[in-house]
């Protein structure tokens, strides 16, 4: 039977529709999966979170400018780190909304210490141990921030609170979650531990170290930053410690699993990797906001 032209013009713009949105939801679902966010982060308020992060990291540049540990904005590692936070953060905003109205900031700490941190609202801090020990390549430097602000993103905190909410019934957050395991200096963070929730001592789960891997080498990655920098980092960490993992890495499990787990992902980031914009890291850093500055 033959149809009349006008059903199959509406044939034709279904089928291509169709098309059009099977397209568009392979390319929405480029790069890893890792799964929806985790449902206990309801118990607990984003803006309280943030507000406490903001807070206690107030405190920390504080306390380590008093120490003359907190580099100047013209220090040319810092001005590197922002660099590639620039780069980094736009495409923060698809894994979590928020983050386009984060006051970004990012600061390196004088400390022998390999460490660093994204806490919620996006404050991320460096220790200069961490460049200075691993001797850390641009792209290298992505993947730890890249893991670290995947912390933030997929508000990792939150969830941790909101399961102690959950569980414990109670609202002493901060006994259920203070578990130490940021590995930052107590003499730079006796007077955020005072008070609350201790955002710079949180511990997170071998889950949540896994999901920020996979989600950092996709943010590197977009950014132009090589995806096969989280091996080497690794291998990097590693050897650079013979066996006796630093604070940074002691909640950071490595290992021959973490590893493979990156490896057998690379094929869904190193695509973005290639299309991506590689401009080339400069002295001269554009601004992102007034944090930055």
């Amino acid at each position: 039977m033959k149809l009349p032209l006008r059903r199959v013009l509406h044939l034709s713009r279904c089928i291509a529709l169709g098309g059009a949105l099977l397209l568009a939801h392979a390319m929405a679902r480029e790069g890893v999966d890792v799964g929806a966010p985790s449902s206990f982060t309801r118990f607990v308020s984003a803006d309280q979170v943030e507000r406490s992060a903001q807070q206690q990291y107030l405190q920390l540049r504080q306390q380590a400018s008093s120490k003359n540990a907190l580099a100047a904005d013209s220090h040319p590692q810092l001005r590197r780190l922002r660099a590639i936070a620039q780069r980094i953060i736009p495409f923060s905003y698809a894994w979590n909304p928020r983050a386009r109205d984060w006051n970004w900031e990012v600061n390196l700490i004088g400390s022998s210490q390999v460490n660093a941190f994204c806490m919620p609202g996006g404050k991320i801090a460096f220790y200069s141990g961490i460049l200075e020990k691993l001797q850390l390549s641009d792209a290298e430097v992505a993947m730890v921030m890249g893991h670290e602000m995947a912390h933030a993103l997929r508000e990792h905190a939150r969830e941790r609170m909101g399961k102690s909410m959950a569980t414990q019934g109670a609202a002493r957050i901060g006994a259920a979650v203070v578990a130490g395991v940021f590995g930052i200096d107590p003499r730079l963070t006796d007077m955020a531990a005072r008070g609350g929730a201790n955002l710079l001592a949180l511990e997170f789960s071998r889950e949540d170290e896994s999901e920020s891997d996979l989600v950092g080498l996709e943010l590197a990655a977009r950014a132009g930053f090589d995806p096969r920098a989280g091996i080497s980092l690794w291998q990097k960490m590693s050897a650079n410690n013979r066996g006796a993992p630093p604070q940074w890495l002691s909640t950071h499990p490595a290992g021959k699993n973490r590893i493979a787990e990156m490896e057998k992902n690379m094929v869904k980031v190193l695509p973005l990797y290639e299309r991506a914009h590689k401009p080339l890291l400069g002295l001269a850093v554009p601004r992102l906001n007034k944090s930055l500055d």
